[in-house]
């Protein structure tokens, strides 16, 4: 592409779950935990998948309305599983003493957005460039959309943008009521739907009862969003990938377990490690400044009694694992990656708890202003997801990909490689100066040229 093509919005509509679906039960209002509440000033979370059209032999019974058709139709059969998904936030407030309590109210179902678009560009176009076109931040919706604004707008948007060549399907989804655990299942469970003829049954239904019934509705001490909504925009930043191959994320876990005389470490700490170096290197920071690589967890697992895998909200937090520039650059790869180990395995069940019991004492609501900090990285999705595991009729995606929002210098985006096997594709967000000197980094071009 010689510039940036125009994305071109054709239709759009609302999909609902099948009326009067709800249960008295369904229809009570869901109040959420401090993690997700924390978050309202986050943006929508944005990721997709990139399919070929059929070839051109196989391409005659190859109908867009009718593939538009059978994505609604699918996607309202998983909206009656994902039914907090259709519907909009609420706020209750009270002036005397201050509260500002916000829920979701299932019976305010106006439906999940869902928009159809056209591009001229290829499948070529968006994948051959080294950095990502700027383009594909227009395959989402809602791009400025932060989660209080789930209140009017959508919690759940899906753009269909239609290439030459090729389908983008697009999801953005308010933060409150899912994590990417959360979305994935909902993409699976929308894959399932519109590749099976029987909607009344999934595989793996989501969970919707909360994480502990006994915790306190939270009441936000203001009177008026004004005194705690932030909206921030970072400065400009690029997008590129690198793919880690099986035997390069193995042989990058092998020699961090190696270096540190153990077994312990997992290939995604060890692939992580990998990039918090070179990243630093990168920056040339002094070698007495503090940088740190800051970890989304799922706490679902982390909680005693565990949560389901299939608990559907965002049950997520931030861990992170700090250490000098010097020590980083002088003790290898095993050594960062020990540390990245260390805090995951040290979050557990109390540091939760502790979290959760500070934090309602003194409710705080999170500006990413103030996350911002120039030696750290942050880390988030997940290799672990299942993303090439949901197909819609187009066989399996070419690519998977994210929108622009939540990232700025220093956001790292992990994704499962397209092949399986444990290969990795790792998003990079940086400045030019910041990608020319991650290009010509030893460590890392030798971790990808591995067979």
């Amino acid at each position: 592409m010689t510039s940036s093509p125009t994305v071109t919005r054709i239709s759009e509509c609302f999909v609902k779950p099948p009326d009067d679906h709800l249960s008295p039960e369904e229809k009570q209002p869901i109040h959420f935990t401090p993690f997700e509440i924390l978050s309202l000033n986050i943006k929508y979370s944005q990721k997709g998948l990139l399919f070929a059209k059929p070839p051109p032999s196989e391409n005659q019974d190859f109908s867009i309305p009718v593939f538009l058709d059978h994505l609604r139709r699918s996607l309202s059969a998983a909206l009656t599983h994902f039914y907090p998904f259709a519907a909009r936030l609420a706020t209750r407030i009270q002036e005397n003493p201050p509260s500002y309590v916000i829920y979701l109210d299932p019976e305010n179902s106006l439906g999940a957005k869902f928009v159809y678009a056209t591009v001229d560009a290829t499948v070529s176009d968006i994948l051959t460039p080294p950095d990502v076109p700027l383009v594909v931040r227009s395959f989402f919706d809602l791009n400025n959309a932060i989660n209080h604004d789930g209140h009017t707008l959508p919690l759940l948007s899906i753009q269909v943008t239609e290439l030459v060549d090729g389908i983008f399907i697009g999801g953005s989804v308010n933060h409150l009521i899912a994590d990417g655990t959360s979305f994935w299942q909902f993409m699976a469970v929308w894959s399932e739907n519109f590749r099976s003829k029987d909607r009344a049954s999934i595989s793996h239904p989501p969970v919707h009862r909360r994480w502990d019934e006994s915790d306190p509705i939270i009441n936000l001490p203001y009177t008026h969003h004004d005194q705690f909504i932030e909206r921030f925009e970072p400065p400009p930043f690029k997008e590129r990938f690198y793919h880690f191959s099986s035997p390069s994320v193995s042989k990058l876990k092998s020699k961090a377990n190696s270096e540190c005389n153990t077994d312990k470490i997992s290939s995604l700490q060890a692939v992580i490690a990998l990039i918090w170096r070179c990243i630093t290197r990168a920056r040339r920071l002094p070698p007495e400044d503090q940088t740190s690589c800051r970890l989304m967890v799922s706490n679902r697992r982390k909680m005693n009694p565990p949560l389901s895998d299939y608990y559907l909200g965002s049950p997520v937090q931030v861990v992170r694992a700090t250490a000098t520039v010097e020590d980083l650059m002088a003790h290898g790869l095993g050594w960062a990656a020990l540390r990245l180990h260390e805090v995951v395995m040290n979050h557990d069940h109390s540091k939760v708890k502790e979290m959760v019991e500070s934090w309602i004492k003194r409710p705080v609501i999170f500006k990413m202003s103030h996350g911002i900090d120039r030696n750290a990285i942050h880390v988030g999705s997940s290799p672990r997801f299942d993303m090439y595991g949901c197909e819609f009729g187009l066989g399996k995606a070419v690519a998977a990909r994210s929108g622009g929002a939540n990232k700025g210098e220093g956001k790292i985006t992990m994704y499962p490689g397209r092949e399986g096997g444990g290969s990795m594709d790792v998003e990079v967000c940086f400045g030019s100066e910041l990608m020319m000197d991650m290009e010509c980094d030893e460590e890392l071009m030798s971790a990808l040229m591995v067979d």
